[in-house]
């Protein structure tokens, strides 16, 4: 088991509230996400796990409490306190996402997908595409970067997807049941490539699941149910 760094958590939420309507998602959560750490989410189907994560990323701003993050090279900022167009640039620079179904463009390639986000950032194309058929070749994809989705198998696809998240070496990857449409082999095989990658590179990891065998590959499990955040503990080594 790695050492976390405990000192200077990168996100930190306080008193996250948030409702859908008359249902409350979220009823209060205090957590504390520390850098290079993998931290596995779990709960129930509707216990608001989904709803954290998009609080943490800044895709939604929590009703009520704050959300901050202390990047690797400015001062901390408080996500929920900033515009939907401030967010959105945080999003692209800073943070890296896998889907469960992972919601590549169907009409490119597997390289131009990954290549996609280094592109809206301004990367010039020729970097862009060599930094991408780089990483395909590392998830052990070399040979399919001229594949459309619909042509791959469901764990080749969800590798593209997460080129596609770790080419802007972002420093927070969240993660929404990464693994949650593949089979126990090909989830075996795709979260080993995803986490191996992210600990070489120090990147901090917010993965939501409901599996208690993906939930173990962390390195500390936190449990929602109902809105509310149950204590986290370390996974055995």
């Amino acid at each position: 088991m790695k050492t976390i760094d405990t000192t200077s958590p990168i996100l930190s939420a306080r008193g996250v509230q948030h409702s859908f309507g008359p249902t409350e998602a979220l009823r209060g959560i205090d957590l504390d996400v520390h850098p290079g750490e993998v931290l596995a989410v779990m709960g129930p189907s509707g216990s608001g796990k989904s709803t954290l994560l998009h609080c943490l990323a800044g895709i939604l701003a929590p009703g009520r409490g704050t959300v901050s993050y202390a990047s690797r090279a400015k001062a901390p900022v408080n996500i929920s306190g900033l515009g939907e167009a401030e967010r959105s640039s945080l999003r692209l620079t800073d943070f890296g996402f896998v889907f469960q179904f992972g919601q590549l463009l169907p009409e490119l390639t597997a390289l131009d997908n990954v290549s996609l986000p280094l592109l809206l950032g301004g990367t010039k194309r020729s970097e862009a595409l060599h930094r991408s058929a780089d990483l395909l070749a590392r998830l052990g994809l070399d040979g399919f970067s001229g594949k459309l989705p619909g042509e791959l198998s469901g764990g080749q696809a969800q590798r593209v997807a997460i080129a596609r998240a770790l080419v802007t070496s972002p420093a927070v990857l969240f993660a929404d049941e990464p693994t949650g449409s593949l089979d126990s082999l090909a989830a075996e095989n795709v979260l080993t490539l995803m986490l191996d990658l992210v600990r070489e590179a120090g990147t901090t990891v917010v993965m939501i699941t409901h599996d208690a065998r993906t939930a173990a590959y962390a390195d500390r499990e936190v449990v929602v149910r109902d809105g509310r955040l149950s204590a986290g503990h370390r996974v055995a080594a």
